[in-house]
């Protein structure tokens, strides 16, 4: 198995599903007005721009993982539908983040950020339906209603203050201060650990997975996740803006406090390790060989961008 065709079969998986699903919620509109069409060629942008789509193959790779300790695997279409209501999330907090009252990039994923291609307001917006079409996504599945309230419930608490949004407010507040390290490891569980947690956890959930499966996959999830984030602290000292696909050194610019600025490179990088080894580990208590898993867990430390 290939991580880079993995992730060109997940990321077709969920191009072609937020494609179809951007263009659907205009199809009960009789003629587009030019402001619904254009707020949707910015949700095209926003969705379409070459993301890597981490998230959404954490998701196919703990499909497969469970489906080889003999659990049932849902429909394709109902996984990509949960795959994709999980991206939605992740491109709406980006278009936010580039915003100019948050931390104002122009870039982002080497283009100009949907606020630069577009305006503001827009940006805002569609930062705004991506999150609503999450959760439509979801309420499309075929699984019972009993598992598409726990899918919804699994991704609005990774989305909002208890996560995400909860990791970014930290983050702002945290600009032109040095904070510990126990609030550094928060704000980045937060920011960016919930959500992958989330993706992991979500898969679990569609297959209905045991107790301890679900324990073992949290573990996994937990220390990919911060190791994602400790990773790009490095990145953003040791790549280039061109690699990176959005402005190098832009935590310096704002101040914040990073691994590599609280512990030093050198810790940072052995940090990220010792949590790409505690991942491993976790995926040994699941059963099978979990390899898609494996593969994703060592590229959050490997990659360049």
């Amino acid at each position: 198995m290939q991580l880079d065709t993995y992730l060109a079969s997940a990321k077709v998986r969920v191009d072609e599903c937020l494609s179809q699903a951007i263009d659907q919620q205009l199809e009960t509109t009789a003629a587009y007005p030019n402001s619904l069409q254009r707020l949707a060629e910015a949700s095209h942008y926003a969705t379409a721009n070459g993301g890597k789509r981490i998230r959404p193959a954490l998701f196919f790779a703990t499909l497969d993982a469970l489906e080889e300790t003999g659990l049932i695997m849902p429909n394709a279409e109902d996984c990509a539908l949960i795959a994709s209501s999980i991206e939605c999330i992740h491109s709406y907090s980006l278009v936010h983040d580039d915003l100019p009252a948050m931390d104002d990039d122009d870039l982002r994923r080497g283009q100009a950020s949907c606020h630069i291609a577009y305006d503001e307001a827009t940006a805002i917006l569609v930062g705004d339906g991506l999150q609503a079409l999450a959760f439509e996504l979801l309420s499309q599945t075929q699984l019972p209603a009993t598992i598409q309230i726990q899918l919804v419930q699994a991704l609005a608490q990774a989305a909002g203050n208890q996560g995400m949004v909860g990791g970014q407010a930290i983050d702002l507040a945290s600009e032109n201060q040095t904070i510990t390290l126990t609030a550094l490891e928060q704000l980045h569980r937060l920011k960016t650990g919930a959500l992958i947690r989330a993706a992991v956890l979500m898969a679990a959930i569609s297959m209905n997975a045991s107790p301890s499966q679900r324990d073992a996959l949290a573990q996994f999830a937990n220390a990919v996740g911060l190791a994602f984030q400790v990773h790009d602290d490095v990145l953003d000292i040791e790549s280039d803006t061109a690699t990176l696909g959005k402005t190098q050194g832009a935590d310096l610019a704002l101040n914040k406090s990073t691994y590599p600025k609280l512990i030093g490179l050198a810790a940072a990088k052995a940090k990220a390790s010792a949590l790409l080894q505690q991942s491993l580990a976790a995926l040994d208590q699941l059963g099978g060989d979990a390899e898609a898993l494996r593969m994703i867990a060592r590229f959050a430390v490997e990659r360049q961008h």
